[in-house]
């Protein structure tokens, strides 16, 4: 089991879904772990759960509250910017607050948290930068437009950061999941279902047929990946977007 003891992580998002997998892995692993969120229930809900999950309230779209996030949890070794949000609507229909909110979670905030992060980790010889996108960063799929391009932003952007990370011991990386067992998917289940009068079970078919595997992915496996990328043997992995999909891409 990777040991990161010593080690003290950032999670966003980390109130629900993937997030609290992610803390309570990495916090299970010997890190000090703080989670990031809009919603203070949640983020309490999660750090009872374990000893060393600490949580800080912040939106990743307002950059002085990423400012204030990072003075709260400290100097982090690892840093993770997975919140984000979906919206399904056809592209002619896609309204320019919709397109402006999809960027300004799924990238800026990326953006925000990753470099307040590599801010951090400047002049150190080891720290973790991760992202989570999507398959959506990798493909397009119909009816998110803006969540596809705003992922499609975050593979960019880890890709142009990892080049300036590359002679020093921080890497820079993004984990690109298919569909989640998570509440996200539950959302879009229940969209399919009243958009097109099938049923939930029929809905989630649908978006397990996405997979060659024909099965969501588990939260689970996206958190064995970022474990994998803080342990020993990931130093040459960087500028990746490692799918997680069951061979979608």
């Amino acid at each position: 089991m990777t040991d990161l003891s010593g080690k003290r992580a950032l999670v966003t998002g980390g109130g629900t879904g993937l997030g609290a997998e992610l803390a309570l892995t990495l916090a299970q692993a010997g890190a000090e772990v703080w989670i990031a969120g809009r919603r203070m229930g949640p983020l309490e809900a999660v750090a009872a759960r374990h000893d060393s999950i600490h949580r800080v309230s912040a939106d990743v779209t307002d950059e002085a509250q990423v400012d204030a996030m990072f003075e709260t949890a400290g100097p982090c070794h690892i840093v993770i910017a997975n919140a984000g949000a979906s919206e399904s609507v056809p592209f002619a229909k896609t309204s320019l607050d919709s397109w402006n909110r999809m960027l300004s979670v799924n990238l800026t905030g990326a953006f925000l948290t990753l470099r307040n992060g590599a801010r951090q980790m400047q002049g150190r010889d080891w720290g973790r930068l991760i992202a989570v996108a999507s398959t959506a960063g990798l493909k397009g799929y119909g009816y998110v437009a803006g969540y596809t391009a705003a992922k499609h932003g975050v593979v960019g952007m880890v890709k142009s950061a990892a080049l300036d990370f590359a002679r020093s011991g921080i890497t820079v990386n993004a984990l690109c999941p298919g569909f989640l067992e998570t509440e996200m998917t539950d959302a879009s289940v229940a969209n399919i279902a009243e958009k097109t009068g099938m049923s939930a079970e029929e809905a989630r078919k649908s978006l397990e047929k996405m997979s060659p595997q024909r099965r969501l992915i588990q939260p689970s496996e996206v958190s064995a990946a970022a474990l994998w990328l803080c342990a020993p043997g990931s130093e040459g992995i960087t500028g990746q977007a490692i799918a997680i999909a069951g061979g979608e891409v």
